[in-house]
């Protein structure tokens, strides 16, 4: 079930915006300094003031009084780390996992789940206003429908290994790999597949060269696919040999694994650029079923996917819901996630989509629907079809650098009567929101979606419409 909240529009404007600078050297020995936790801000950070110069402290809450050491000197700002908690809020409480804090995937596990909501919706308001979009008064939360929810929702990791072999995830100051026992935000299959693979692959490692894994698995944890990544190349005979023996060793640890391929990573040619990774080796079946919005969707080794395996089916209801027409573009499709339950209420859907992993599912996923796929940069298929028949909705997914000005312009040229932006960032958000806005859309709705509990990351809905 959905879980709602609404936040009322805070009176203070927010703070300037952050310069990206060289960071100054901090001097050996500078003093610890005492200060007051005032507020979130993007990154996992909190914000303070130090002599009239803002710095950012992690691993804090507002109203603590922290005693902090400087480790950057920015010409706008400071980064610091704790040192002492000196008065602490009440709302803090005990992390769950034991790397929490070395590690880098989480950043706020020491805070209650309410209140990390109310971060994130303070987060999403000031990045927007900042950006110069005035956020509807109300922002609805799409949320876990109870704190269990918040943990064991990731259905995709990747982790790198270290020198012993053991994988991990890298640090929260550094590159270094921090070895892993647990990951209380992963499904659980997918530390057992970690844990495993990193014991069964050790007698292959000299041939197969491992530096990483990435493991995706089904909402129900009962399929996994695996790709290891190589340093390469592999071509000996020695290498095939050994990924066999690997797999089937491996396989026979976890009985869910359907499919692992592995994957030379992409290497600076001679004379060009970084290579692409290259798949050199594979065994079983390359894709899984995934069960999701009433539907089983083909997912392929590398396709992007929702990594919230709890609310991945409220995401598309969010999105779809209500949604009617003649016709529907997808833009950024994916493996048809939304493009699939779009098909539902309008009369033909077309599904854009550039990643080679995710083609084959996306023309699956569409077949026997008033769906078509079509495989095409975002850019290019909007470039040829803007003057074509008007969608009555466009629906945006786009990775975190957005959709980008040429884009904006484009979608602003086709005028569908409704367009949905679905972002991961939001800051790349509030810069197209404001392009699109002064193009004569209107925000209807904004829906900050909780996919990421325990870390700073959102994701947020914005429905508008042709003003």
């Amino acid at each position: 079930m959905k879980k709602r909240q609404t936040q009322s529009a805070p009176r203070n404007r927010s703070e300037r915006k952050l310069e990206r600078s060289r960071p100054a050297p901090v001097e050996p020995g500078e003093q610890e300094k005492l200060v007051q936790i005032e507020k979130p801000i993007y990154g996992g950070a909190f914000l303070a003031h130090m002599e009239g110069k803002a710095v950012f402290v992690p691993l804090t809450l507002p109203g603590e009084e922290v005693r902090v050491r400087i480790s950057e000197h920015k010409r706008g700002y400071a980064t610091a780390e704790v040192e002492e908690i000196v008065a602490a809020a009440p709302g803090r409480v005990t992390p769950a996992c034991r790397h929490f804090g070395v590690c880098g995937g989480c950043h706020y596990q020491y805070a209650g789940y309410e209140a990390q909501l109310a971060f994130k919706q303070a987060i999403l308001r000031e990045t927007l206003e900042r950006g110069g979009v005035r956020a509807p008064r109300e922002i609805s939360v799409l949320c876990a429908a109870s704190e269990s929810h918040s943990w064991g929702y990731r259905n995709r990791i990747r982790l790198a290994l270290d020198a012993a072999g053991n994988p991990g995830y890298r640090g929260r100051r550094s590159h270094a790999v921090i070895p892993i026992a647990e990951c209380p935000i992963a499904a659980p299959l997918l530390v057992e597949a970690a844990l495993s693979f990193a014991e069964v692959v050790r007698p292959f490692s000299r041939w197969l060269r491992p530096t990483e894994i990435s493991l995706f698995c089904d909402g129900g944890e009962s399929s996994l696919l695996a790709s290891i990544f190589t340093a390469g190349p592999v071509k000996d005979r020695g290498a095939q040999e050994s990924f066999g023996e690997f797999v089937s060793a491996f396989a026979e640890r976890v009985s869910a694994a359907k499919g692992v391929e592995l994957v030379e990573e992409g290497r600076a040619g001679a004379r060009g650029p970084v290579q692409p990774p290259r798949t050199v080796a594979k065994w079983g079946e390359p894709f899984l079923a995934y069960r999701a919005a009433g539907f089983d969707y083909r997912v392929d080794h590398g396709a992007f996917f929702q990594v919230n395996r709890w609310l991945v089916d409220e995401l598309v209801d969010e999105v779809t819901a209500e949604k009617k027409g003649a016709l529907a573009w997808d833009v950024f499709a994916g493996v048809g996630l939304f493009a699939r339950k779009l098909t539902d209420g309008f009369a033909r859907v077309i599904a854009v989509e550039s990643a080679p992993s995710a083609e084959a599912a996306l023309k699956q996923n569409l077949r026997g629907t008033t769906g078509t796929a079509v495989s095409a940069a975002a850019f290019d298929f909007l470039h040829r079809s803007k003057k074509g028949e008007r969608p009555d909705l466009i629906v945006v997914d786009p990775p975190r650098t957005g959709v980008g000005a040429e884009i904006t312009r484009l979608l602003a040229e086709v005028g569908a009567t409704e367009l949905t932006y679905v972002s991961c960032d939001p800051a790349t958000l509030a810069r197209d929101l404001r392009a699109l806005l002064a193009t004569g859309y209107e925000i209807r709705s904004l829906t900050l979606a909780d996919l990421f509990p325990q870390t700073f990351h959102l994701e947020t809905v914005v429905h508008l419409r042709r003003s």
